[in-house]
């Protein structure tokens, strides 16, 4: 038989296989971060009919080339396109999150680690972070308890972000107040019988809110010595009841109408918060500048209760009958001042520091989640807060290429890809970064497999041809008999 013959029926199973190759790339055009594979052909083997033989000086005669038969080709490798990134498909899902690098994804089964570069994730009914296609979690590193707000890079393990604690912002109380604005000592509220209220919304510990409504004064000897008094006045809860009041006629702290204000005769409110009634709010300006006042510079107008180096004295607000305030509330004064404003005294009361910290805030409710470019994951709740839960780990491998395919945008290490040490690593140490609210898309190029498709078909036409001259050839050389 010819060997022709079956270097033609080669060269149909290579080119066979190679239109297999292209027509999976095109099936995939829109298979999120699919990686286009082609085909690489190498001779099969050669029949040596004379072997080469080297020049001999003696004789003269020159060296003659081995006489080599080909027969036929075969498929040399199928390599994965693996570092050409697809482009981005933006979707607006938080979830959905896309890789630029070389990294992958790592999820799991349950038992074993695999590696993906589709981003397609949603969370799942457990809180899970997780593949939408075959529910995988996606591995990560989680927050450290003993420090919020940083993570420890250890063994990857499932990323929880729905879970009951993270679902709910614990509240907090306000331990900290300022005042801000102008005192005007011609202001009228400030020699009248009620003063100039200034209200401080603040906080318990389990997150209820009260207004604090506090009464400025003037000594009511000179209205320029700078002096005032600060005098509490009221506690309001939530539903705008005072605190404050007692139901009996004799106590200093009655309140004719207190029952309008929603408490029964025994003076107990429905939600006072626990206790002794009523309740009770002081405030110590002992160590204040001219004690028992708040007091201003005559000249310059800035506040004396500030010590030697220009920092405000703080002085403390107790809220007596409520447990929920576990602690005092320090107030400070430095950023008020007393000026000419034409009357009109625009000092308010401030809850936290300058800088909006110890403000204090109610049960807080999980209002986003949002991904970063590092991929930590951090949740933000309606009360204003923040917090970190973990952190997307991503796999690199030293020849990403050598990764086999497994299905489901799933691939899994080899000996030649490089092993997963289990830990991963943070996706900026290898400039990369990752992008939320977008997919990655396949990187197949439909003109690229159209043209191989066309060149695929011509090859198999001519080794097709190859098959039909050699039959021809038999032909003739059994007609040779008739």
């Amino acid at each position: 038989m010819m060997r022709s013959l079956f270097s033609g029926v080669a060269g149909l199973k290579t080119h066979q296989t190679k239109m297999d190759v292209i027509g999976n790339n095109i099936a995939n055009v829109n298979t999120v971060a699919y990686k286009s594979q082609n085909v690489t052909f190498q001779e099969l083997m050669y029949q040596t009919t004379q072997s080469a033989s080297a020049a001999n000086a003696e004789t003269g005669r020159g060296g003659v080339n081995a006489k080599q038969i080909g027969l036929g080709v075969q498929t040399g490798a199928i390599n994965a396109n693996i570092t050409t990134s697809g482009a981005s498909q933006t979707t607006g899902n938080p979830f959905d999150i896309q890789i630029k690098g070389d990294s992958f994804f790592i999820v799991s089964d349950g038992s074993n680690n695999y590696f993906t570069r589709a981003g397609a994730f949603y969370v799942d009914g457990m809180g899970n972070l997780a593949m939408t296609s075959n529910g995988y979690t996606v591995m990560g590193w989680q927050e450290d308890p003993t420090k919020p707000g940083t993570i420890i890079k250890d063994t990857v393990s499932p990323l929880k972000i729905m879970s009951a604690e993270n679902k709910v912002s614990a509240p907090e109380q306000t331990t900290r107040a300022y005042l801000s604005g102008v005192i005007d000592k011609n202001s009228t509220q400030l020699s009248s019988p009620n003063g100039l209220i200034v209200n401080i919304g603040i906080y318990d510990s389990l997150g209820y809110s009260y207004i604090a409504k506090f009464a400025i004064k003037d000594t009511g000897t000179s209205k320029d010595d700078g002096k005032y008094t600060l005098e509490p006045v009221d506690l309001i809860d939530s539903k705008g009841y005072s605190l404050m009041y007692s139901s009996d006629p004799s106590d200093p702290n009655y309140k004719q109408g207190y029952e309008k204000n929603g408490y029964d005769a025994e003076g107990g409110p429905g939600a006072g918060g626990g206790g002794t009634w009523p309740k009770t709010m002081a405030i110590d300006l002992t160590g204040a500048t001219n004690p028992g006042f708040i007091s201003y510079d005559t000249e310059t107008g800035k506040s004396l209760d500030v010590d030697t180096a220009g920092n405000d004295k703080t002085f403390n607000i107790t809220i007596g009958g409520i447990d929920a305030f576990t602690a005092d509330i320090g107030l400070q004064l430095g950023t008020s001042t007393m000026y000419d404003n034409k009357g009109t005294s625009t000092i308010k009361g401030n809850s936290g520091d300058y800088d909006g910290n110890y403000a204090g805030r109610k049960v807080g409710e999980m209002s986003g989640v949002a991904i970063a470019q590092d991929g930590k994951i951090t949740a933000t709740y309606d009360n204003g807060t923040s917090r970190l839960l973990g952190q997307i780990a991503v796999a690199n491998f030293a020849n990403p290429s050598g990764l086999e395919k497994i299905g489901d945008n799933l691939y899994q290490s080899t000996p030649n890809s490089g092993a997963f040490d289990g830990i991963g690593e943070d996706i900026t140490a290898g400039a990369g970064s990752m992008s939320s609210g977008v997919l990655e898309m396949s990187n197949v190029d439909l003109s690229a497999e159209f043209t191989d498709m066309i060149t695929t078909q011509r090859g198999f036409q001519a080794n097709s041809r190859i098959i039909t001259v050699s039959d021809s050839m038999l032909e003739e050389l059994t007609n040779l008999k008739r």
